[in-house]
């Protein structure tokens, strides 16, 4: 048996964190497996669907590198990949079941369903729908369909136990006498999820449904709908759901704006990801850019591969210690065995540090090529890149660059004028005689000949030891005055980057700034 699986989002909102889990998931077993992994977008929902969300959840997946096997862009032997597309399957599966005895047209109007549902509830009974036409023979079902269409109904059978043997889950047991006869198909034809979806996964020939814990309840009635159509069902493996940090909630889409907090607002406008005269509450309501969404991650500078790190750990282990590991390793060792049955919590922080131990690792040129379109969507490069310069500044920040766009913070001074952070300069450019200090020392700079990191040093070490005064104190002023800020790069390393004539310009702009 060749392994398929398949991720199936619907075009509601951006590409969801809990969404990239799951399809990572169906990916990995896919791939260790030998098997295909398919995309389907599942948009028969009209009312909800957001056309322009399709092509993002696209370029997500590609960003990612979940790539499939089929579907959109790509094609493949089960086409069409959009629901919306497959109508005409859905509308000859359901009039089969209704040619077969397991589905029937329901006629029964709103009002005396609601009449039942009272009298059930005034009985202390749950409501378990089941319609009268559901008696009517086959052929006479299926003549007063086409002659009058309405809802279609599918054929619960009683006193049955619909039983799913779930990977990750284990043994789940419903009694058929509390699942009402479920709507596969309204009055338009248009088919509803738990039909539609196993149409197609029937038709894709799906082997492995893998997918949230929340689908877990849907799961009998699907069952009943792949019995009725004579098909075997394929394999099933729940997996817990992504809950928001510190909550025992799930996180969700709808939920994306809470978590939009001022520290993420600011975090937004410090890299310029949202024009400048936004309003707070315009920020809140982009719902491509959150901490939910995967677009945010990639706005923010993380590499994808700290993200399928991440998101391959959330709700899996490959051990009890390992947490940094490759896709090949996650592919490799993935198995149901492994997946937690209990909800995994989405933790930023813990991203956050994922993220900087690739950064880490990454490639010079890798890291260049990542902070170029950064430094750009901040306006601190213009036509002319001078890439040359942004290898010396990406050395010189080293390490702190834990996410790329981490260089706003720590070097973006280095392709503008200094803005100077005004309590910095009291404490370190004004501090007592520092002014008159850092006039004299921009001389000895003067005839600094050559104009490198052990030079400079020695040069500061040597006047300050000359004037009696403290070398950290010099070197603290001299990094407000050339770059504006008390954080970055080694003072030393930051004046070879600006090099000579651009240091003594910057203590020059410096030293006249008025004390306050």
């Amino acid at each position: 048996m060749t392994v398929r699986t398949r991720f199936a989002p619907s075009p509601t909102g951006y590409l969801h964190i809990g969404g990239v889990r799951t399809a990572l998931f169906n990916w990995l077993y896919a791939r260790k497996h030998g098997g295909q992994f398919i995309l389907r977008i599942d948009d028969t929902d009209a009312e909800r669907n957001r056309p322009e969300a399709i092509q993002p959840i696209l370029d997500g997946f590609q960003w990612l590198g979940i790539t499939w096997d089929e579907g959109p862009g790509i094609g493949g032997p089960c086409g069409p990949y959009f629901q919306a597309l497959r109508g005409h399957l859905y509308r000859e599966a359901a009039l089969k079941l209704i040619e077969t005895g397991h589905a029937y047209p329901c006629y029964m109007t709103k009002e005396e369903v609601d009449v039942l549902r009272k009298q059930a509830e005034g009985e202390k009974r749950n409501y378990v729908h089941r319609g009268r036409d559901r008696t009517l023979a086959p052929q006479d079902a299926l003549r007063l369909f086409h002659e009058k269409p309405t809802t279609i109904r599918l054929k619960v059978p009683d006193d049955r136990t619909v039983v799913v043997d779930d990977q990750i889950c284990g043994k789940v047991e419903v009694q058929s006498n509390l699942i009402g006869d479920p709507v596969i198909a309204r009055a338009d034809g248009s088919a509803l999820y738990n039909f539609a979806t196993v149409v197609d996964d029937a038709a894709m020939k799906i082997t492995h449904i893998i997918r949230a814990k929340e689908h877990l309840s849907n799961t009998p009635t699907q069952m009943l709908v792949y019995e009725a159509m004579g098909i075997q069902p394929p394999i099933f493996a729940h997996v817990p759901v992504v809950n928001a940090p510190g909550s025992s909630k799930k996180l969700s889409k709808r939920d994306a704006h809470k978590f939009v907090t001022p520290d993420v607002i600011a975090m937004l406008r410090a890299v310029h990801a949202v024009p400048a005269e936004w309003t707070d509450e315009q920020i809140k309501k982009n719902e491509s850019l959150n901490p939910v969404m995967v677009e945010y991650y990639r706005i923010l500078g993380y590499l994808p591969e700290s993200l399928i790190n991440y998101f391959g750990r959330l709700g899996w282990s490959l051990d009890d210690k390992t947490e940094i590991m490759s896709l090949e390793t996650m592919r490799t060792n993935f198995g149901f065995d492994r997946v937690n049955q209990s909800p995994a919590s989405f933790d930023p922080q813990k991203l956050h540090w994922v993220a900087g131990e690739y950064t880490k690792v990454a490639s010079l040129e890798r890291k260049i090529d990542g902070v170029i379109p950064i430094l750009q969507r901040g306006g601190l490069l213009g036509d002319q890149i001078d890439r040359d310069k942004i290898v010396q500044v990406v050395n010189a920040c080293g390490d702190r660059l834990k996410i790329l766009s981490d260089v706003l913070t720590y070097g973006a001074f280095f392709f503008r004028d200094p803005q100077y952070d005004a309590k910095a300069v009291k404490q370190r450019l004004h501090k007592e005689d520092m002014p008159e200090l850092l006039r004299e020392f921009a001389e000895v700079l003067t005839n600094a000949e050559p104009f490198d990191v052990p030079t400079l040093e020695a040069k500061l070490q040597e006047f300050s030891a000359a004037k009696q005064a403290k070398a950290g104190d010099l070197n603290h002023a001299l990094r407000v005055a050339t770059t504006g800020v008390m954080i970055g790069p080694g003072v030393f390393e930051c004046l070879v980057i600006f090099g000579k004539a651009e240091t003594l310009r910057r203590i020059d702009i410096a030293l006249q700034i008025p004390k306050t």
